[in-house]
């Protein structure tokens, strides 16, 4: 057995048990394969965030299959590399449903990626499960779309939050100018002034640059006591080196959008110090027991660090949870009709997944609240729970 990562998640669901699946394979057996599409960024400046998502649901879909598969069908994963470009996105997603006929397509890496196909998808009565984060994948609902990252005004919050507690009142906001990037400071920009936060300036900057020191250079004259930074790309390793080289005082916030220890290798040591928001695959090891998620986040990462000698990411844990929440509403609702599969998802209630636990309904297409958000930090070139700073 490759993985008992899915077992996992089936065994803490209040929903479904995919251990308990084989004996019920049997009773549907004899049609095809379960077609899923898939859309992920393995390639291009997105990779480090798509190859993961490519890696887990390759591996969990062999897990599955080693098992009987579902309803007593193989399931048949047809992955495209967007190369985290929203025109290629938009091609893979027709060709998935007009000729691949998928049953549900999931991602794809990218916000604007996403909100490329989101109507695609809706219109064609195919489910989606985005492994981006931009609130408006999911605000308003559309039926057939949902998302499992946690939201983009979520981690706004979550990050204004910590700076109140440290006293940070001016910040520099600077994003990328991709779909993950906008979407990230526009809420950024809406949520400043709840909590006292004054954006003294706001600036995007092109997600292919490899030296962001005269941008950085004039945020840092408006003295800032923070810099906010939004992206996916290296540039998050090139804004914390460029800030470094410039003997910027100011704190350095990402996003989730760091989550991938990556970047930090990339950064070397002027990664050290900077806060972000994260979901706690990536400290796993070092939650307490009693944490209800921790034998599940460290068995997801042992086995992917098993599979392919590399540390499981919150990126891959993005798509993990949009393949466990497909196959457990496909076996919730015995069917792979779309309209059967997006109720079973709205009534996955306590789904335990890699991101936080789930609670889906009609009107809430992501389910995650903030508790499923940690504070992190980098220390000694690792991450860890900014308490243990």
């Amino acid at each position: 057995m490759r993985t008992r990562a899915i077992v996992h998640a089936a065994m803490l669901s209040c929903v479904v048990s995919l251990t308990s699946l084989a004996p019920a394979l049997a009773a549907t057996s004899g049609e095809g394969p379960i077609k899923i599409g898939a859309i992920f960024a393995v390639t291009g400046p997105a990779a480090f965030l798509g190859a993961p998502e490519d890696k887990t649901v390759r591996m969990l879909v062999d897990e599955v299959n080693e098992r009987g598969g579902v309803l007593g069908r193989q399931v048949q994963l047809i992955i495209k590399d967007s190369m985290y470009d929203p025109s290629k996105a938009i091609s893979f997603a027709k060709e998935l449903i007009d000729e691949d006929n998928v049953v549900a397509i999931i991602g794809p890496t990218g916000s604007g990626e996403t909100m490329a196909i989101k109507d695609i998808c809706q219109k064609a009565g195919v489910p989606l499960i985005s492994c981006a984060s931009a609130e408006t994948i999911v605000d308003p609902v559309a039926k057939y779309v949902f998302s499992t990252p946690q939201r983009s005004d979520y981690i706004a919050e979550s990050i204004f939050g910590e700076m109140n507690k440290l006293g940070i009142s001016r910040v520099g906001l600077i994003a990328s100018n991709t779909g993950f990037g906008n979407a990230g400071k526009a809420e950024s920009e809406k949520l400043a002034s709840k909590y006292g936060i004054t954006i003294v300036i706001s600036e995007s900057y092109d997600s292919n640059a490899t030296d962001l020191s005269a941008l950085l250079t004039k945020v840092n004259a408006a003295g800032v006591q923070a810099v906010e930074n939004w992206s996916i790309e290296p540039a998050q390793a090139i804004v914390a080196k460029n800030m470094a080289q410039l003997r910027m005082n100011a704190q350095l916030f990402q996003s989730h959008g760091f989550g991938n220890i990556k970047f930090v290798e990339a950064a070397g040591d002027a990664a050290e110090g900077i806060i972000f928001p994260c979901g706690r695959l990536i400290v796993a090891d070092q939650l307490p027991d009693s944490n209800p998620q921790k034998k599940f986040l460290v068995g997801y990462a042992s086995d992917y660090k098993r599979m392919y000698d590399e540390d499981a990411s919150t990126f891959g844990g993005h798509a993990y949870d949009a393949f466990a929440i497909l196959m457990a509403a496909i076996d919730a609702a015995k069917s792979t009709d779309a309209d059967k599969i997006v109720a079973a998802i709205e009534g996955l209630k306590n789904f335990s997944g890699i991101g936080g636990v789930f609670n889906f309904s009609a009107v809430d297409h992501n389910g995650l609240s903030m508790d499923s958000i940690a504070i992190m930090t980098v220390k000694k070139g690792k991450f860890v729970l900014l308490a243990d700073k």
